[in-house]
C-alpha cells in the first residue's frame, strides 16, 4: 500500500492553487471539475510522480470546523520536508509568506510554521 494523494481543506481553490504553486513552488499535476468545485493536485517539482497534494474544498461545516479549531490551536494542518529550514525559511519571507513560528530547533529536528492563506497553517521542517 502507498500513499498517492494526500489532502489538505481550503477556502478557495483558486487562491490556494496560486499560493501553492507560486509562493511555495509545487506543480498542478491535475485540474479537472469535479461537481461544484474541481479535482486540483499539486507535486514537488523534484518528484512529479510522487504523492499529490489535494487542495480540497473546506465547503462542508465539519470540514469548516476542523480547519478553524486546529488553527485556532496553532496546530499545522500538514508539513513538508525541507533540506534547509533556515534557508526555506529566508526565501518564503522574500515572497511575503507570514510565519507564526521562526524556525526553531527540536531535538534532531528544525521546524517552521507558516500561514497558508487558505486557512491553514502548514509546518516544514528539516531532519
Amino acid at each position: 500500500m502507498n500513499i498517492i494523494v494526500a489532502s489538505i481543506f481550503v477556502q478557495d481553490q483558486d487562491k490556494a492553487l496560486k499560493f501553492y504553486s507560486e509562493k511555495l513552488g509545487f506543480v498542478k499535476k491535475e485540474d479537472v471539475p469535479a461537481g461544484e468545485y474541481r479535482w486540483i493536485t499539486l507535486v514537488s517539482p523534484g518528484d512529479q510522480a510522487g504523492t499529490e497534494l489535494l487542495l480540497e474544498p473546506s465547503a462542508h461545516p465539519a470540514a469548516k470546523e476542523y480547519q478553524k479549531k486546529i488553527f485556532a490551536e496553532g496546530i499545522p494542518a500538514t508539513m513538508f520536508g525541507v533540506a534547509d529550514v533556515h534557508e526555506e525559511y529566508k526565501q518564503l519571507m522574500e515572497k511575503g509568506v507570514t510565519f507564526t513560528m521562526e524556525p526553531t530547533q527540536m531535538g534532531e529536528m528544525t521546524i517552521a510554521v507558516f500561514d497558508d492563506t487558505c486557512g491553514n497553517l502548514i509546518q516544514i521542517i528539516e531532519k
